[in-house]
Order: structure tokens, then sequence, then C-alpha cells
């Protein structure tokens, strides 16, 4: 796709000439000013120097005393609605078991006194002792319709009294499953428009303040609308790319939309993103489809054939359209490859988190970017080491997907994990967290280095000429303990000059 350098400057008009000074740029000991103008870092000077020909003589001057400079963080890969929402839920991503997921849904409707519908998001079923049930759910919620979605967003555990409400058919473990549950996700977040863009925008500033200027929003709908909606009720804290998906092809191909496209009425912060394509399921949900079998049988789900694969990667080349291609399980990205291939158009693919040794150089040979989330490898390796046993060296390979060739960007896939790049980036990097575990297949960590650049579409390092999207760091990305850097200090964001995050002192 192509870079936010590629883009105009962000909605303000009024745009100040001003000058970071005294700032240090990665990988830099020495401290050097940064000129910015009508949006764009217009000059890179020694600390105290002024840029040849500059007429900017009421430049605003900021001295930042040696805070670290990089390009502003993008997040490839959200559902900023679902995030937004699910921070307004109740959190079960903490739950070891169904009843304890359960038991937290009780008392929060014992509580509450009483509710319309309760709904809980996070739960991890993949490593429970125990087995979900309906029964198990309206034994604790009585009459409360009660729907619990579980982390990656592929199921929704609901009692009798939801199913009636929403009119599903209620399977006898009370879960819906890929579709059906995608559907009823949906119906969920139907809350009223100013409440949910209220908690977008309050989303959107959490990440400004984490050094976030963009993300690839794939939410499961006609999204271009939703957007230029937020942007006249006065967001303004990220840049998007908004996704589109295979139902509503043609209606963004009648409309001339194209990936990459700026959308007029976006202020110049909304653009067209990719065609999403889900092909497979979850490693959660055990529908990813994979080559060998699960431990508990069937090899997962192949949602989209290969042929019809085919035909939509053709049709995606013809409208002007990047495909972004869900796949997960090794079985899963060897389809995706074999349609890129014979189409012959570049693209992403989204996850990848388990992928055969022989795949590995295609991402490379078909110019393919890996849209990956680190932090799942987390969150994920006791699912993954239970259901891939003794094939984990090829599981979430950031590594290897690099040597192969593959463009990385990472990304959260929120609110799968958390809107975080510095999350991602530690867990790129350290392939552990601070929980007493040691690392997790280190072999595939990368370095700081690549992961900034993976965060960054590629820019890294910031050049005169770039957009002014920056982040400003109270600590060297390249030299801090992991500890830190997974929490960076961030103490302001920037995009195309104007202030999204400004913290104190700065």
């Amino acid at each position: 796709m192509p870079s936010s350098q590629d883009r105009p400057a962000a909605q303000d008009p009024m745009l100040t000439d001003m000058v970071l000074a005294s700032v240090r740029l990665r990988g830099d000991t020495e401290c050097s000013d940064l000129h910015i103008r009508n949006g764009r870092v217009s000059a890179i000077t020694a600390a105290g120097e002024r840029p040849e020909g500059s007429t900017a003589a009421d430049a605003q001057v900021l001295d930042l005393e040696g805070c670290f400079v990089i390009p502003g963080l993008w997040d490839e890969h959200v559902h900023l609605t679902q995030w937004a929402l699910a921070a307004n839920r109740i959190d079960l991503s903490g739950a070891a078991s169904a009843s304890a997921a359960v038991e937290l849904v009780r008392k929060r409707i014992a509580a509450a006194g009483g509710a319309s519908t309760v709904v809980g998001a996070g739960f991890r079923d993949a490593i429970w002792g125990d087995v979900p049930s309906a029964q198990m759910l309206d034994d604790a919620t009585w009459e409360v319709p009660t729907a619990l979605i579980s982390h990656d967003l592929h199921c929704v555990w609901l009692n009798s009294a939801a199913a009636r409400r929403f009119g599903v058919q209620l399977p006898a473990d009370g879960l819906l499953r890929e579709e059906p549950a995608f559907a009823l996700t949906r119906e969920l977040g139907k809350l009223p428009d100013d409440v949910v863009d209220s908690w977008v925008g309050a989303a959107g500033q959490a990440a400004a303040a984490r050094g976030v200027v963009g993300v690839v929003d794939l939410e499961m709908t006609w999204n271009r609308d939703v957007w230029l909606r937020r942007i006249r009720g006065g967001f303004g804290s990220l840049r998007v790319d908004a996704g589109v998906y295979p139902e509503d092809l043609e209606r963004a191909a009648a409309a001339g939309m194209r990936t990459g496209q700026l959308v007029d009425g976006g202020a110049g912060l909304l653009r067209v993103g990719p065609l999403k394509v889900l092909i497979d399921g979850s490693l959660n949900t055990r529908t990813a489809f994979c080559v060998d079998p699960y431990p508990h049988g069937g090899r997962g789900i192949l949602t989209v054939s290969e042929p019809e694969l085919v035909a939509l990667l053709a049709r995606a080349r013809e409208t002007g359209f990047v495909p972004a291609v869900h796949a997960i399980g090794d079985g899963a990205n060897k389809v995706a490859l074999d349609a890129f291939a014979e189409v012959g158009i570049g693209g992403r693919i989204e996850h990848a988190q388990f992928v055969r040794q022989e795949d590995f150089p295609r991402f490379g040979e078909l110019g393919l970017t890996a849209s990956v989330q680190p932090v799942h490898a987390l969150d994920d390796r006791d699912a993954a080491d239970a259901n891939w046993a003794g094939r984990t060296d090829r599981a979430f390979p950031l590594r290897s997907l690099l040597d192969g060739g593959a463009r990385l960007a990472l990304g959260s896939d929120a609110p799968v994990a958390p809107l975080d790049p510095w999350l991602a980036m530690s867990a790129a990097t350290a392939r552990a967290r601070d929980d007493g575990r040691g690392p997790w297949h280190p072999e595939q960590a990368l370095t700081r280095d690549q992961a900034l650049v993976a965060s960054t579409r590629g820019r890294g390092r910031i050049r005169t000429g770039d957009v002014a999207d920056i982040a400003v760091l109270n600590a060297d990305p390249l030299g801090v303990p992991d500890a830190v850097f997974a929490t960076m200090p961030v103490a302001a964001t920037l995009m195309a000059g104007r202030f999204t995050f400004r913290g104190a002192g700065v």
C-alpha cells in the first residue's frame, strides 16, 4: 500500500512553521533540529543551525532537550469499533476457565441489578480445562440476554435468552462460530452513533498518546461512510485506511474507489484501504485451516475455496484494490500463496501465523506483505503448543517470513490485542513478556531496528521531505531495557506537524 508520505498534510489549514530543537534521531548520539514547514520536514540540521535559505524566522521553536524522534507509528490491522466497544464490555481475558468466565458475568449481572443485554469480550476457550455450554451460561444469567465474544472474534458464547432475542439457533455448546459469530457481533455493536463515535474518539486519542499516527481499519462493515461521519464530527487523531470486504467490492468499484485513494470529505485523513478476504478461521476456535489435523480431529475450515479466491484476486486487480487475505493455518497460507501466484498480483497476507517451511520464500518471490500481530504469539503460545505440537518452530514465524523476503507490517488486530505498537514491537523482539516465562521460539525474533521499520511503513528514520508524522520519545528505543521498550514513554505525537498528543513539558 502507498505510504503516508504520499498523502497531503492533514486537515488543519493553519499549520505553523515549527522547529523541534535538540532532538536525537534513531541511532544518533548527537542532537539535531527538525524544521517543519507546511506539514513536512523541510530540513534536518545540527542543533542550533538555521537551514540555508530559511525565511521562517517566526517559526515556533520547541526545545525537546535530547528527546528521541522516530516516524509516527502505524497499526496495520485493527477493528477500531470493536476495540472501542470492548473497552466498555465485561473483560473476560483473565478467565482461566469457562466456570471462571461465567462467575465474572454472574457477579456483573448481580451488581447491575438487571440489564437489557450483557456483553463480555476476550475469553480464550482453547486453553480451558472445562467446556463451555449454553446450560452453564443459562444457570448463571437467568433470563438476562448474555453474549460473550472470544478474544479472536471468531466465536460468540451466548445463553438461551440472547438466542431468542437475536433470533439465532443455539448450538448445544452455546458457541456460534465464524460467520454466524461475525453477524451477531455486528448486531451487538448497533448502539447509537454518538455513543460509539465518542468511544472511538477516546480510543483514537489513546492511540495517539502511544505515538500512533495511523491505522488500517478492517471493521466488518461498509466503513467509508462511518468514518466520514466521524471526521465531520471532529475525529482528527489518526489517519485511517478503511478496508472493504468482498460483499461491498462492486459497490466500492462503482463509486470509483481503489486502494490508496484519498476519500473526498475525509479532511486528508481517510483513505481507501485493502480488500479484506477471510479464507479460514482462527487458532483459538480451532477453525484455522491446517495441513494436518488438530488433536481433537478436523483440519479447520476453508471458508473460501481456491477457485473462489482466484476470482476475487482477479477482480481486485481489475478494480484497483490491494488484496489482504486472512490466512492463519498452514493450509490456508498455501491456498493464499497459490492464488496470488496464479493471478500474478501482489498484496498482503493477514496473520500468517502458521506456515510450511517451503512456503516462506514464496512471500518474497510474490512480493507480498505479511501483516502480522506479534502479541498473538505470546497470548496463544499454549494454544499453539497444544494444537500444533512439534511444529511450533514455524508458528508466528516473524524471522522466517522476513528471511523469506516478505515485507513485514506489524499490527494488533485490536481488540484481539491492545492497540499499542510498543507492545507489538516488544513481543516481536523479545518473544516474551514480564511474566516469568522464558522467550517462546526466540529464533523467530526481530531486531528493534526491524520492528521499528515494520511499524512505520518502512520509514524507520525521519528524512527531509517526509510528511511530519512524528513520535517524540523520552527514551532511546534502541537502548532501553525490554520492560521500558514495551511501555515506551511517549512525550508527543505530531501528524503533518500538528500535535495530536502533547504530554506534560512539551
